[in-house]
């Protein structure tokens, strides 16, 4: 047995690979700019002088598939990045088959670790399925489950045909492919081995005891072999950020800056989206919304879009360029934060119960629901650029969204005057490509499985992450700040518009209703 992984999730016996073709569509000509829009939004412009916009089609089995849009002028070579080169070579015409790797009758054993929680029923089932509804594992696949909760094999095939669906273009053989993964899922007490351990956050409290959880994994295994996973690196937008900015030499000269006033990165999401609410509501009052989603989630997509070009694609090179980032930040005060929790109140003929009032929540709780920050990043190319995040669990609807001020262009108004207007440059990415994107997971797993350490987290990246983080939280925590009430559903406490204001900011997100 060459390899394998386990813990926080999975753990994986790897004897050896294999991998379909990928084949890519036609590309599509002339494209303007992009505006990312699904579940995060990025935007951008293009500069007058114009190169090819090139953008990672939604494919997990390709890790950097790329399409050319034409756009009007190419005055910019691509010849000066290398980069750009490796992402966008030629790969030939209409329909491409990417090279194939021999298939060499590999096997992969896989243990997941807790197979009767949630975690394990709404992600990892599904997205293992995935992989090997499209062929992207090995010929030979076994599954063990090892869960705190006893059950048979009969038992625990019943749980996880519950979570599978055959979830693109109603696929032909779904049915019998189904019924195959599930015959190699067993029930197994316990591991005897492992190569490859994927870790689930969170990743510790704080700098402490993420520290004690690092060195607690280094006696047992090495860095190499640990697999930090953050879900939201595998979204297929996310990734796609890093492709389009160093792919396009249209947007090097304006990546800074001197041309970018400021970044905004906003979340929010209902509490209702969880099915087990008694395990997340105690989960999250020990948490807070600090330590759940902007210390990892959010601070990660800030530094893959504020992060110097690395030398290469190679996971250590990436990498390095985050932790670079992490380390020149300004440390975090807490005049440049606001924390918030919502209070229930009643509107339009329905009530909305506050925080406090769920039975399993502290009614003293000063855990927040809400949080906005203001960090700063001191290098050259991002010297007094605010950086706003902004997170809410208590909203009616979920978003997560990216943007900057580089989004727009001024255009003239038809007519026979001169007037100017503000017009958007657009690529919708689900208009773009029609293919269900793979669940976040799924490219994680693969990735896992491949050994591709490139979406994971460093040791030294964690370390980083925390020492920003850990000074706010313990002052807020000490001086047991009381956060502001704001009522269920609205657009949050009134300290957050003042914490934009003072930087002369407006929140992207303040557009239509509440």
């Amino acid at each position: 047995m060459a390899g394998g992984w386990s813990m926080g999730g999975l753990h994986m016996v790897k004897r050896s690979e294999s991998r379909a073709p990928v084949y890519a569509p036609e590309v599509e000509p002339k494209a303007l700019g992009f505006e990312v829009l699904m579940n995060l939004e990025v935007k951008t412009c293009q500069a007058p002088d114009c190169s090819p916009v090139i953008v990672k089609a939604p494919y997990v089995s390709e890790k950097m598939r790329t399409d050319v849009y034409e756009v009007e002028d190419k005055r910019h070579s691509l010849a000066g990045n290398p980069l750009a080169k490796e992402l966008s070579e030629p790969r030939g015409e209409g329909l491409i088959p990417f090279p194939e790797q021999e298939n060499v009758g590999s096997s992969i054993s896989i243990t997941v670790v807790g197979a009767s929680g949630d975690l394990a029923k709404k992600k990892i089932f599904p997205a293992l399925f995935a992989l090997y509804y499209e062929d992207c594992l090995p010929e030979i696949v076994v599954v063990f489950d090892n869960a705190r909760t006893k059950m048979n094999d009969e038992e625990l095939t019943n749980t996880i045909n519950r979570t599978l669906t055959c979830k693109i273009d109603k696929r032909e053989n779904c049915e019998d492919k189904m019924d195959q993964f599930l015959q190699r899922c067993f029930y197994h007490s316990g591991h005897k081995w492992w190569t490859r351990v994927i870790v689930e956050k969170p990743f510790g409290h704080d700098s402490v005891s993420s520290g004690e959880l690092t060195r607690c994994l280094k006696r047992y295994i090495i860095e190499d072999q640990t697999f930090r996973i953050d879900h939201y690196l595998g979204k297929e937008l996310v990734e796609n950020l890093s492709v389009l900015r160093f792919s396009n030499l249209v947007f090097q000269p304006l990546w800074s800056g001197n041309y970018i006033r400021n970044v905004q990165l906003i979340f929010y999401e209902d509490f209702a989206d969880h099915l087990i609410l008694v395990l997340v509501f105690r989960y999250f009052d020990n948490y807070g919304i600090i330590r759940d989603i902007m210390q990892n989630h959010l601070l990660q997509i800030l530094v893959l879009f504020s992060m110097e070009t690395p030398v290469s694609l190679d996971a250590k090179d990436i990498r390095n360029e985050k932790v670079k980032v992490l380390r020149s930040m300004s440390p975090l005060h807490l005049e440049d934060v606001v924390a918030g929790q919502y209070k229930g109140h009643n509107k339009g003929g329905m009530s909305y119960p506050a925080y406090t009032d769920d039975p399993t929540v502290p009614k003293d709780s000063l855990t927040p629901t809400f949080a906005a920050a203001t960090l700063f990043i001191n290098n050259a190319r991002w010297d007094g650029v605010p950086f706003l995040m902004k997170v809410d669990k208590a909203r009616h609807t979920k978003q997560s969204k990216f943007s900057s001020d580089m989004s727009q262009i001024n255009s003239k108004i038809p007519g026979l005057g001169m007037r100017l207007d503000r017009s958007d440059l657009n690529l919708l990415y689900r208009g773009r490509y029609s293919r269900e994107i793979p669940y976040a997971y799924e490219r994680l797993l693969l990735d896992a499985i491949e050994g591709e350490r490139r979406l994971f987290i460093r040791s030294d990246e964690l370390d980083a992450a925390w020492s920003l983080f850990t000074p706010l939280l313990k002052k807020l925590e000490e001086k047991k700040i009381v956060p502001e009430l704001y009522p269920y559903g609205s657009r949050g406490p009134v300290g957050a518009h003042y914490l934009a204001a003072k930087y002369n900011v407006r929140w992207e997100d303040l557009s239509g209703d509440d």
